[in-house]
């Protein structure tokens, strides 16, 4: 509660209404003084902030480990205590992407960011890596050896590159060399050997973009792009994940509203697992590869992931109030519904994601 004296006069400078107490009934106004020292300014930012910041880490802590505790507050009436659930949904969705966008794909290492490339002998001469280089081929005067070395490595990283390259092509690989090769097939070729009118359309889009890019360039792209969009994938497909869960539950006692709550609220939970993994994994990367990093990656991936499969269980079992039994059936075939749905809009997207690069 603000600090700030009341006003003499009795009406809201917001509605006009009387104002009885500190609060105006009509609209909800402060019945304080509008012009304030710097002092109260402060006070008031700070309890504002306070209050803001009281409220998300208690939105946060009870979305993470209790199962559908948020949607049973909001729509019981408790709602001030905690971030509303749209604006939580849109914040945690903002921060995902953003930070998966900006933040770079490449690690960094913080215990071997830069190693001092020189080094000093007995009598204080300093030895650069091309020396240290030099003086290992003086030791090795069996020309033999030194041929055997190079070619080792030089095998190594061939046959990577070959790998690297087939794979890149045989997942983009169409089995035509060029559009007018496809388009001569199409109008020349045997009936068995020609495509239909979207698979002409598909193929011919896929040699276009092959054609512009090199595979790295087109990998990249699409992931870009499968990011950008992804958030959109999610938001469009939470009215039909709440629609199933009207059609699984009394329509008596639950309104769609209900469900939608529900939704936002799970969705917003899966988002944030997905946003710490992301920055645990980020974290991790700065200590450089080891095996203790990833082991503690791999435990914590194993858990959040696991906690993502679980948690709609509990959720829907505590919101609805159904008996053990029944909440597992349904929560059953809701899962793997919604799962073969997400799937099935995913490689629609990845379709629309794909034609949409240049």
């Amino acid at each position: 509660m603000s600090h700030s004296p009341l006003r003499k006069d009795k009406n809201c400078l917001n509605c006009g209404h009387t104002v009885e107490e500190r609060y105006c009934p009509h609209c909800g106004q402060e019945n304080t003084e509008s012009r304030k020292t710097f002092h109260h300014l402060f006070i008031h930012f700070f309890e504002d902030l306070t209050h803001y910041e009281n409220a998300f880490w208690r939105t946060i802590k009870n979305l993470l480990f209790k199962p559908a505790s948020l949607t049973k507050e909001y729509l019981s009436g408790k709602r001030l205590s905690y971030l509303a659930p749209v604006r939580l949904y849109i914040f945690i969705s903002f921060v995902t992407f953003f930070l998966i966008t900006v933040l770079p794909n490449t690690d960094y290492n913080l215990i071997n960011v830069k190693r001092n490339t020189t080094s000093k002998t007995d009598k204080g001469k300093t030895i650069t890596k091309s020396e240290n280089i030099k003086d290992l081929n003086e030791l090795l005067d069996d020309e033999k050896l030194k041929k055997e070395i190079r070619d080792s490595i030089k095998a190594g990283l061939d046959e990577a590159k070959t790998h690297k390259g087939q794979n890149f092509n045989e997942l983009f690989n169409f089995g035509y060399k060029s559009v007018h090769e496809l388009d001569s097939i199409q109008k020349f070729g045997k009936e068995e050997d020609r495509l239909s009118d979207f698979e002409y359309w598909v193929v011919k889009k896929g040699i276009q973009v092959k054609k512009n890019n090199t595979n790295e360039e087109l990998v990249e792209k699409f992931k870009e792009s499968f990011v950008h969009n992804f958030s959109k994938t999610l938001f469009i497909y939470m009215p039909i994940f709440a629609f199933f869960l009207w059609l699984f539950h009394g329509k008596k006692r639950w309104y769609y509203f209900d469900h939608g709550i529900f939704t936002l609220h799970y969705f917003s939970f899966l988002l944030l697992v997905i946003l710490l993994v992301f920055l645990f994994s980020k974290f991790l990367s700065l200590f450089g590869s080891s095996a203790i990093c990833d082991t503690l990656k791999g435990g914590f991936d194993f858990i959040a992931f696991a906690w993502m499969f679980y948690y709609f269980f509990p959720a829907h079992h505590r919101f609805y109030g159904e008996t053990r039994l029944i909440s597992f059936i349904k929560s059953v075939f809701l899962f793997f519904i919604n799962m073969f749905l997400i799937v099935v809009l995913l490689m629609i997207f990845a379709i629309y994601t794909f034609i949409n690069i240049h």
